[in-house]
Protein backbone atom coordinates (compact mmCIF):
# COMPACT_ATOMS: atom_id res chain seq x y z
CA UNK A 1 0.00 0.00 0.00
CA UNK A 2 1.38 3.62 -1.10
CA UNK A 3 2.02 5.72 1.89
CA UNK A 4 0.33 8.50 -0.08
CA UNK A 5 -3.16 6.72 0.02
CA UNK A 6 -3.10 6.72 3.55
CA UNK A 7 -3.54 10.32 4.81
CA UNK A 8 -5.18 12.09 7.28
CA UNK A 9 -7.41 14.11 5.16
CA UNK A 10 -9.52 10.75 3.50
CA UNK A 11 -9.75 9.55 6.85
CA UNK A 12 -11.44 11.96 8.43
CA UNK A 13 -13.40 12.23 5.82
CA UNK A 14 -14.38 8.52 6.08
CA UNK A 15 -14.76 8.59 9.73
CA UNK A 16 -16.64 11.87 9.50
CA UNK A 17 -18.92 9.91 7.04
CA UNK A 18 -19.82 7.05 9.82
CA UNK A 19 -19.79 10.05 12.09
CA UNK A 20 -22.65 11.32 10.40
CA UNK A 21 -24.54 8.35 9.56
CA UNK A 22 -24.03 7.55 13.30
CA UNK A 23 -25.40 10.89 14.52
CA UNK A 24 -28.28 11.06 11.58
CA UNK A 25 -29.46 7.68 12.52
CA UNK A 26 -30.00 8.74 16.28
CA UNK A 27 -31.71 12.17 15.44
CA UNK A 28 -34.16 10.24 12.47
CA UNK A 29 -35.80 8.46 15.69
CA UNK A 30 -37.86 10.74 17.20
CA UNK A 31 -39.10 12.49 14.13
CA UNK A 32 -39.61 8.93 12.36
CA UNK A 33 -42.02 7.86 14.65
CA UNK A 34 -43.75 10.65 14.87
CA UNK A 35 -44.56 11.28 10.98
CA UNK A 36 -44.12 7.01 10.39
CA UNK A 37 -42.06 5.64 7.80
CA UNK A 38 -43.56 6.88 4.61
CA UNK A 39 -44.04 10.58 5.37
CA UNK A 40 -40.70 10.65 7.08
CA UNK A 41 -39.06 9.30 3.70
CA UNK A 42 -40.43 11.24 1.26
CA UNK A 43 -39.78 14.53 2.90
CA UNK A 44 -36.26 13.52 3.01
CA UNK A 45 -36.41 12.44 -0.43
CA UNK A 46 -37.60 15.46 -1.71
CA UNK A 47 -35.13 17.89 0.29
CA UNK A 48 -31.85 16.04 -0.73
CA UNK A 49 -32.65 15.30 -3.81
CA UNK A 50 -33.19 18.72 -4.71
CA UNK A 51 -29.64 19.20 -2.64
CA UNK A 52 -27.84 16.14 -4.75
CA UNK A 53 -29.38 17.91 -8.07
CA UNK A 54 -28.12 21.32 -7.22
CA UNK A 55 -24.58 19.87 -6.03
CA UNK A 56 -24.69 17.98 -9.28
CA UNK A 57 -25.15 21.32 -11.37
CA UNK A 58 -22.94 23.06 -9.59
CA UNK A 59 -20.13 21.01 -9.70
CA UNK A 60 -20.96 19.77 -13.78
CA UNK A 61 -21.35 16.54 -12.87
CA UNK A 62 -23.98 16.04 -15.73
CA UNK A 63 -21.96 15.39 -18.63
CA UNK A 64 -20.68 12.02 -17.03
CA UNK A 65 -24.35 10.54 -16.58
CA UNK A 66 -25.19 7.75 -19.91
CA UNK A 67 -28.73 8.29 -19.81
CA UNK A 68 -28.72 4.47 -21.53
CA UNK A 69 -29.02 3.25 -18.18
CA UNK A 70 -31.77 4.57 -17.37
CA UNK A 71 -33.84 1.11 -16.31
CA UNK A 72 -31.28 0.82 -13.88
CA UNK A 73 -31.57 4.00 -12.49
CA UNK A 74 -35.38 3.40 -11.80
CA UNK A 75 -34.53 0.10 -10.33
CA UNK A 76 -32.01 1.58 -7.95
CA UNK A 77 -34.63 4.01 -7.19
CA UNK A 78 -37.53 2.00 -6.62
CA UNK A 79 -36.36 -1.14 -5.01
CA UNK A 80 -32.51 0.40 -3.40
CA UNK A 81 -34.00 3.55 -2.39
CA UNK A 82 -37.85 3.68 -1.60
CA UNK A 83 -37.97 0.15 -0.62
CA UNK A 84 -34.79 0.07 1.05
CA UNK A 85 -35.57 3.22 3.07
CA UNK A 86 -39.14 2.21 4.17
CA UNK A 87 -38.16 -0.84 5.59
CA UNK A 88 -35.32 0.68 7.36
CA UNK A 89 -36.71 3.73 8.70
CA UNK A 90 -39.75 1.23 10.09
CA UNK A 91 -36.64 -0.69 11.69
CA UNK A 92 -35.60 2.28 12.95
CA UNK A 93 -39.21 3.12 14.77
CA UNK A 94 -39.38 -0.31 16.10
CA UNK A 95 -35.95 -1.37 16.80
CA UNK A 96 -34.15 2.04 17.63
CA UNK A 97 -31.08 3.42 16.13
CA UNK A 98 -28.35 0.89 17.39
CA UNK A 99 -30.13 -2.23 16.63
CA UNK A 100 -30.46 -0.27 13.13
CA UNK A 101 -27.48 0.04 12.87
CA UNK A 102 -26.20 -3.15 13.89
CA UNK A 103 -28.98 -4.93 11.50
CA UNK A 104 -27.74 -2.79 8.42
CA UNK A 105 -24.16 -4.61 8.62
CA UNK A 106 -25.76 -7.36 7.22
CA UNK A 107 -25.73 -5.21 3.84
CA UNK A 108 -21.88 -5.90 3.55
CA UNK A 109 -22.59 -10.37 3.16
CA UNK A 110 -25.68 -9.94 1.28
CA UNK A 111 -24.12 -7.66 -0.99
CA UNK A 112 -21.63 -10.18 -1.36
CA UNK A 113 -24.01 -12.78 -2.65
CA UNK A 114 -26.03 -10.53 -4.97
CA UNK A 115 -22.39 -9.95 -6.40
CA UNK A 116 -21.75 -13.62 -6.94
CA UNK A 117 -25.37 -13.75 -8.52
CA UNK A 118 -25.10 -11.21 -10.75
CA UNK A 119 -22.00 -11.01 -11.84
CA UNK A 120 -19.86 -14.29 -11.31
CA UNK A 121 -18.07 -12.38 -8.17
CA UNK A 122 -16.66 -15.70 -6.64
CA UNK A 123 -16.42 -15.56 -2.16
CA UNK A 124 -13.09 -16.01 -1.22
CA UNK A 125 -12.79 -17.77 2.29
CA UNK A 126 -11.90 -14.54 3.96
CA UNK A 127 -15.16 -12.86 2.49
CA UNK A 128 -17.19 -15.96 3.83
CA UNK A 129 -15.38 -15.71 6.88
CA UNK A 130 -16.72 -11.79 7.23
CA UNK A 131 -19.74 -12.48 6.43
CA UNK A 132 -20.47 -15.21 9.14
CA UNK A 133 -18.40 -12.51 11.62
CA UNK A 134 -20.89 -10.01 10.69
CA UNK A 135 -23.82 -12.02 11.71
CA UNK A 136 -22.86 -13.71 14.62
CA UNK A 137 -22.22 -10.07 16.08
CA UNK A 138 -25.19 -8.94 15.35
CA UNK A 139 -26.70 -11.55 16.88
CA UNK A 140 -24.59 -11.50 19.75
CA UNK A 141 -25.62 -7.37 20.18
CA UNK A 142 -29.06 -7.87 19.45
CA UNK A 143 -29.90 -11.07 21.87
CA UNK A 144 -28.78 -9.29 24.93
CA UNK A 145 -29.78 -5.38 24.18
CA UNK A 146 -31.91 -3.36 26.67
CA UNK A 147 -33.18 0.00 27.64
CA UNK A 148 -34.58 2.37 24.80
CA UNK A 149 -33.13 0.46 22.00
CA UNK A 150 -34.22 -2.69 22.93
CA UNK A 151 -38.14 -1.78 23.29
CA UNK A 152 -39.51 -4.06 20.49
CA UNK A 153 -37.40 -7.12 21.13
CA UNK A 154 -39.69 -8.63 24.04
CA UNK A 155 -41.24 -11.52 22.27
CA UNK A 156 -40.31 -13.95 19.53
CA UNK A 157 -43.00 -11.88 17.16
CA UNK A 158 -41.23 -8.90 17.62
CA UNK A 159 -37.80 -10.10 17.42
CA UNK A 160 -38.95 -12.29 14.13
CA UNK A 161 -40.28 -8.70 12.20
CA UNK A 162 -37.24 -6.83 13.57
CA UNK A 163 -35.25 -9.46 11.68
CA UNK A 164 -37.24 -9.42 8.53
CA UNK A 165 -37.27 -5.72 8.27
CA UNK A 166 -33.35 -5.85 8.85
CA UNK A 167 -32.72 -8.19 6.01
CA UNK A 168 -35.25 -6.69 3.87
CA UNK A 169 -33.18 -3.17 4.45
CA UNK A 170 -30.22 -4.82 3.93
CA UNK A 171 -31.45 -6.68 0.50
CA UNK A 172 -33.29 -3.59 -1.19
CA UNK A 173 -30.44 -1.29 -0.42
CA UNK A 174 -27.63 -3.81 -1.73
CA UNK A 175 -30.16 -4.29 -4.70
CA UNK A 176 -29.99 -0.87 -5.03
CA UNK A 177 -26.36 -0.33 -5.29
CA UNK A 178 -25.45 -2.88 -7.88
CA UNK A 179 -28.40 -1.81 -10.07
CA UNK A 180 -26.34 1.25 -10.65
CA UNK A 181 -22.91 -1.12 -11.24
CA UNK A 182 -22.59 -0.64 -14.89
CA UNK A 183 -23.27 2.90 -14.82
CA UNK A 184 -20.31 3.39 -12.25
CA UNK A 185 -18.13 1.40 -14.47
CA UNK A 186 -18.79 3.08 -17.26
CA UNK A 187 -17.70 6.53 -15.83
CA UNK A 188 -20.88 7.81 -14.36
CA UNK A 189 -20.53 10.09 -11.33
CA UNK A 190 -21.61 8.93 -8.03
CA UNK A 191 -22.84 12.05 -6.92
CA UNK A 192 -24.99 12.65 -10.26
CA UNK A 193 -26.18 9.03 -9.89
CA UNK A 194 -26.99 9.57 -6.11
CA UNK A 195 -29.44 12.91 -7.40
CA UNK A 196 -30.83 10.66 -9.87
CA UNK A 197 -31.76 8.01 -7.45
CA UNK A 198 -33.36 10.45 -5.19
CA UNK A 199 -35.04 12.56 -7.31
CA UNK A 200 -36.60 9.45 -9.33
CA UNK A 201 -37.70 7.77 -5.56
CA UNK A 202 -38.92 11.05 -4.16
CA UNK A 203 -41.82 11.26 -7.36
CA UNK A 204 -42.47 7.84 -7.22
CA UNK A 205 -43.17 8.23 -3.52
CA UNK A 206 -44.95 11.17 -4.24
CA UNK A 207 -47.06 9.62 -6.46
CA UNK A 208 -47.64 6.96 -4.38
CA UNK A 209 -48.32 9.46 -1.51
CA UNK A 210 -51.77 10.74 -3.50
CA UNK A 211 -53.41 7.53 -2.98
CA UNK A 212 -55.93 7.77 -0.04
CA UNK A 213 -54.32 4.81 2.02
CA UNK A 214 -54.02 5.23 5.72
CA UNK A 215 -50.77 3.53 5.49
CA UNK A 216 -49.41 6.48 3.83
CA UNK A 217 -51.17 9.39 5.55
CA UNK A 218 -48.79 11.06 8.32
CA UNK A 219 -48.94 9.73 11.87
CA UNK A 220 -49.06 13.33 13.20
CA UNK A 221 -49.68 17.29 11.66
CA UNK A 222 -46.31 18.15 10.23
CA UNK A 223 -44.96 21.52 12.06
CA UNK A 224 -41.85 23.66 11.70
CA UNK A 225 -39.74 22.21 14.20
CA UNK A 226 -40.47 18.05 13.38
CA UNK A 227 -39.65 19.11 8.92
CA UNK A 228 -36.51 20.62 10.72
CA UNK A 229 -35.99 17.16 12.52
CA UNK A 230 -36.99 15.13 9.46
CA UNK A 231 -34.84 16.97 6.96
CA UNK A 232 -32.01 17.28 9.39
CA UNK A 233 -30.90 13.52 9.64
CA UNK A 234 -31.53 13.19 5.92
CA UNK A 235 -28.93 16.36 5.22
CA UNK A 236 -26.51 14.85 7.44
CA UNK A 237 -26.57 11.35 5.51
CA UNK A 238 -27.36 11.97 2.47
CA UNK A 239 -25.60 15.10 1.87
CA UNK A 240 -22.31 15.46 4.01
CA UNK A 241 -21.64 12.11 5.27
CA UNK A 242 -22.25 10.45 1.22
CA UNK A 243 -19.79 13.83 0.05
CA UNK A 244 -17.34 13.44 2.60
CA UNK A 245 -17.40 8.93 1.89
CA UNK A 246 -17.06 10.42 -2.03
CA UNK A 247 -13.91 12.86 -1.43
CA UNK A 248 -12.33 9.64 0.97
CA UNK A 249 -13.27 6.86 -2.22
CA UNK A 250 -11.42 9.78 -4.56
CA UNK A 251 -8.30 9.77 -2.08
CA UNK A 252 -7.61 6.20 -0.89
CA UNK A 253 -8.12 2.78 -1.36
CA UNK A 254 -11.90 1.79 -2.04
CA UNK A 255 -11.43 -1.10 0.73
CA UNK A 256 -10.39 1.32 3.52
CA UNK A 257 -12.54 3.85 2.71
CA UNK A 258 -15.29 1.40 2.81
CA UNK A 259 -14.15 0.08 6.58
CA UNK A 260 -13.59 3.59 7.75
CA UNK A 261 -17.01 4.66 6.38
CA UNK A 262 -18.11 1.71 8.39
CA UNK A 263 -17.68 2.46 11.79
CA UNK A 264 -21.51 3.45 11.92
CA UNK A 265 -22.47 0.37 14.72
CA UNK A 266 -19.43 1.63 16.57
CA UNK A 267 -19.66 5.43 16.88
CA UNK A 268 -23.19 5.38 17.76
CA UNK A 269 -22.57 4.16 20.81
CA UNK A 270 -20.99 7.02 22.23
CA UNK A 271 -23.92 8.91 20.19
CA UNK A 272 -26.91 7.18 22.34
CA UNK A 273 -24.59 7.49 25.40
CA UNK A 274 -24.29 11.24 24.98
CA UNK A 275 -27.91 11.63 24.19
CA UNK A 276 -29.70 8.70 26.55
CA UNK A 277 -27.07 8.53 29.47
CA UNK A 278 -27.23 5.08 29.44
CA UNK A 279 -23.91 3.36 28.17
CA UNK A 280 -24.86 -0.16 25.91
CA UNK A 281 -23.73 -3.91 27.65
CA UNK A 282 -20.73 -5.89 27.34
CA UNK A 283 -22.32 -7.97 24.76
CA UNK A 284 -23.22 -4.84 22.64
CA UNK A 285 -19.92 -3.71 22.09
CA UNK A 286 -18.70 -7.33 21.07
CA UNK A 287 -21.01 -7.67 18.61
CA UNK A 288 -20.31 -4.22 16.79
CA UNK A 289 -16.50 -4.71 17.09
CA UNK A 290 -17.10 -8.67 15.65
CA UNK A 291 -19.52 -6.84 13.03
CA UNK A 292 -16.97 -4.43 11.83
CA UNK A 293 -14.52 -6.77 11.77
CA UNK A 294 -16.54 -8.86 9.48
CA UNK A 295 -16.91 -5.89 7.27
CA UNK A 296 -13.11 -5.14 7.31
CA UNK A 297 -12.25 -9.11 6.01
CA UNK A 298 -15.05 -8.54 3.29
CA UNK A 299 -13.94 -4.87 2.34
CA UNK A 300 -10.38 -5.51 1.96
CA UNK A 301 -10.05 -8.43 0.03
Amino acid sequence: MEVALFTLFPVLAAVGASAGWATGSALAQYPARQLGAFEFTRIQLLTCGALLWFLSAVFGLWPSINWAHWPEFVLSSLVGIILGNLAMIELLRQAGPRLTELLMCLKAPIVAVLAFIWFDEVLNPAQVLGGALVIVGVILAIGRSHGRDGLALRGLRSSLWIAFLGLSAAAFQGVGFLAVKPALEAGAEPLAIGAIRLSMAAAIISLIALWPATLFRPHSGTTPYLLLRTVLPGVIGYGLSTSLLLYAYANMEAGLAMVLGSLSPILIIPVLWLRDGQLPNTNGVTGAGLAICGIALIALQ
